[in-house]
C-alpha cells in the first residue's frame, strides 16, 4: 500500500541525526523540563514572533490548559466548528463549558465567520476557530467579531504549523495550539503538543497547569495536570523544526501537482485564496462518488482516508448537546464527500501521476 504518510521515507533522511539527539538526552540523563525542551521552546517563540511558547504532552492538553488557563470555566459557551477531530470539542467540555457549534464554508472547510454572531449570547466566552487540514480560518473576520463582542480567541493550530494569513496561525488570539502528533508537518515520535501566546500571564498560568500546579520546589498553588513535553520528544523536534520550511514547501510542490493533474477530473480539489498560505497537513478532495473513488484507490493498493466521516454534533458521545441531523449541512455535506489522499515529502510525483489517473479513471 502507499500510506498516508511515510514516517520511514522522512527518518532515513534524518536517522544519524536523531539518534546524535537520542544520544544527548540519554547521556544527560535529564528527561522532564530539560534544556532541549526550553530550546524548543524558544525557537518555536521567535518563529511565531511570540513571546512565549510552552511544551505540553498533546495537541488536546494545549487546547484544555489554554482554555482553562484564559478562565474558561462552568456555565461558559465557547463558539467553534462541528468539522474538526473530536478532541477540539472535547478540550472545551474538559473545563465545564459547552461547544457552540457553527456551520463551515464549503471551500475552506472552516468555521464560516458570517455565521458566527447569530450564535453568541451572554454566555459566550471565547471562539475556538479550527485551521483545518493546514488551510488558516478566516482570522481578520473572526478577530473582528471577537473585538466586536470582547470574546477571547483561542486557535486550534493541531494540523497547520508554519500555515498563515501575512503573519502565522496560532498568533492572532490569545493563544494558538500545536500537536506534534507523529503524522503532523511537525511531528514528534509520540504524543506532544505545544501552546504559543503573547500574554505572559496566561503563559505562566499554563506552565504551572502543565506541573501539578507549581510554581517551583514543590509549592503548588493550584490543582494542575501532568502535562509535559518531554526532553526526548523536543530532541527530535528540534530536529525536524530545522527542515519545517522545506517540509511545507514541499508538501505544497506535491499538492499543486494533484491540482493540475485533476483539474476537469471531476473533483473539487483544494482552493488556496489570495494572502493565504496553505500546509497542506491533508490534501483533501470533495465528490459526490466518494465511495466509488476510495474503492478504486484501495484496490489499487493506495491509502486514503476520510477526515471526518461524521460531525462532531451528530456524535453518540455529545448527543447531550441536543444537535441533530440537518442543524450543519454543509458539515454534513463534507462529512460524505471529502476524501484525504497521501502526502508528505517525500512523495514521489510518479505516485502522484499514478493516484491521480486512478481518480480520473473512476
Amino acid at each position: 500500500m502507499i500510506p498516508m504518510v511515510d514516517l520511514k521515507a522522512q527518518l532515513r533522511e534524518i536517522k544519524d541525526e536523531i539518534l546524535s539527539s537520542f544520544d544527548e538526552v540519554i547521556i544527560s540523563t535529564t528527561f522532564i523540563l530539560g534544556p532541549k525542551l526550553k530550546e524548543l521552546e524558544q525557537k518555536i517563540a521567535e518563529y511565531h514572533k511570540v513571546s512565549s511558547a510552552i511544551g505540553v504532552a498533546s495537541g488536546t492538553d494545549a487546547l484544555h490548559l489554554s482554555l482553562i488557563a484564559a478562565g474558561i470555566g462552568k456555565g461558559d459557551e465557547v463558539i467553534t466548528t462541528p468539522f474538526t477531530f473530536f478532541a477540539t470539542a472535547e478540550a472545551i467540555i474538559y473545563v465545564g463549558a459547552r461547544p457552540v457549534f457553527v456551520d463551515i464554508e464549503p471551500d475552506t472547510f472552516n468555521i464560516n465567520p458570517a455565521l458566527i454572531e447569530s450564535k453568541i449570547t451572554k454566555k459566550t466566552k471565547a471562539i475556538l476557530p479550527v485551521h483545518l487540514y493546514g488551510y488558516p480560518a478566516d482570522m481578520d473576520r473572526i478577530m473582528e467579531i471577537a473585538r466586536k463582542y470582547n470574546l477571547l480567541v483561542i486557535e486550534d493550530c493541531a494540523q497547520a504549523f508554519g500555515a498563515r494569513i501575512r503573519r502565522p496561525v496560532g498568533t492572532f488570539g490569545i493563544a494558538g495550539a500545536f500537536s506534534f502528533y507523529p503524522s503532523k508537518n511537525l511531528g514528534a515520535y509520540g504524543d506532544g503538543g505545544m501552546v504559543i501566546t503573547d500574554n505572559q500571564s496566561l503563559a505562566e498560568r499554563i506552565r504551572q497547569f502543565r506541573n501539578h500546579g507549581s510554581s517551583g520546589q514543590y509549592i503548588h498553588d493550584f490543582i494542575g495536570f501532568n502535562s509535559r513535553l518531554d526532553e526526548i520528544q523536543a530532541a527530535i523536534l528540534l530536529v525536524k523544526f530545522k527542515r519545517i520550511e522545506q517540509y511545507n514547501e514541499l508538501r505544497r510542490k506535491k499538492a499543486y501537482l494533484y491540482n493540475s493533474l485533476l483539474k476537469d477530473s471531476g473533483v473539487k480539489t483544494p482552493v488556496e485564496k489570495d494572502g493565504v498560505y496553505h500546509v497542506y497537513h491533508q490534501y483533501t478532495i470533495r465528490s459526490p462518488k466518494r465511495n466509488e473513488i476510495q474503492k478504486k484507490l484501495r484496490d489499487n493498493g493506495i491509502s486514503s482516508v476520510v477526515y471526518y466521516p461524521v460531525p462532531l454534533h451528530l456524535q453518540k458521545a455529545l448527543s447531550f448537546l441536543g444537535y441533530r441531523e440537518g442543524d450543519f449541512p454543509e458539515a454534513e455535506r463534507a462529512s460524505k464527500e471529502v476524501l484525504s489522499l497521501p502526502i508528505y515529502p517525500e512523495l514521489e510525483e510518479s505516485v502522484i501521476e499514478r493516484i491521480a489517473d486512478i481518480i480520473r479513471n473512476a
